[in-house]
């Protein structure tokens, strides 16, 4: 694959490498132009200086070939320009942007631009150490319809079919965090104490989902 990103920035830098060493190729693009020093000796990418929202700066980065853009700049605006010209200009297929304020960030994924919401990421993640048995979204679809939530289960549910669980609260499991690695159940799985439990869920049955899970399974005590 071909990258661009926009912002040079440790975001920008970090993925830059992350990516280069997965065997892509990749441009950065920042209007500053001591900022590719954090790329470091080694990048054997692209760099170019000027606007991730120009046309011409875009080309200059292999816009016109590129698989993916990433706006990692330290300005809302400035990202969200720059990808939605990615996308509706160049039809770069994948984009993504990283959003400051989190009420921007829904108003563009409705636009179907896929957003990283800094600041709300990073409370929530937060928030799922310090109030564990809170309910925490942890990703929404670009549609804004779709969120996969952490949910709380019942103790009584400990060597039950996860299936039974799924069944019961009317929801399927994502996936579940067990010894803290993340695995994708199976028609046997069976929940074990520890578990942390990932449904898939719409606004509309949250608090019916998470009731139910957080309440034994039925003839249980």
């Amino acid at each position: 694959m071909h990258v661009v990103i926009m912002g040079c920035g440790r975001v920008g830098s970090t993925l830059a490498h992350s990516l280069e060493s997965r065997g892509h190729s990749v441009a950065v693009i920042d209007q500053d132009a001591d900022a590719f020093r954090r790329l470091g000796p080694d990048f054997g990418g692209i760099t170019v200086t000027g606007a991730g929202f120009d046309g011409e700066v875009l080309r200059e980065a292999g816009i016109e070939r590129a698989d993916a853009f990433a706006a990692v700049s330290s300005g809302d605006n400035s990202n969200i320009i720059s990808a939605r010209l990615a996308r509706e200009t160049f039809g770069v297929s994948r984009v993504a942007a990283r959003i400051y304020d989190p009420r921007r960030a829904q108003v563009y994924e409705r636009l179907g631009i896929p957003t990283v919401a800094t600041v709300r990421w990073t409370a929530d993640r937060m928030l799922r150490h310090l109030v564990p048995e809170g309910t925490v979204e942890i990703f929404r679809d670009v549609t804004s319809t779709v969120s996969i939530i952490e949910v709380p289960v019942h103790k009584d549910w400990i060597g039950q079919p996860l299936r039974q669980l799924e069944e019961y609260a009317g929801s399927r499991v994502a996936y579940l965090t067990r010894f803290g690695i993340g695995t994708l159940p199976t028609a046997s799985t069976v929940v074990q104490e520890g578990d942390q439990v990932f449904m898939v869920v719409t606004d509309d049955i949250i608090g019916s989902v998470t009731s139910l899970a957080a309440a034994p399974p039925e003839g249980g005590q």
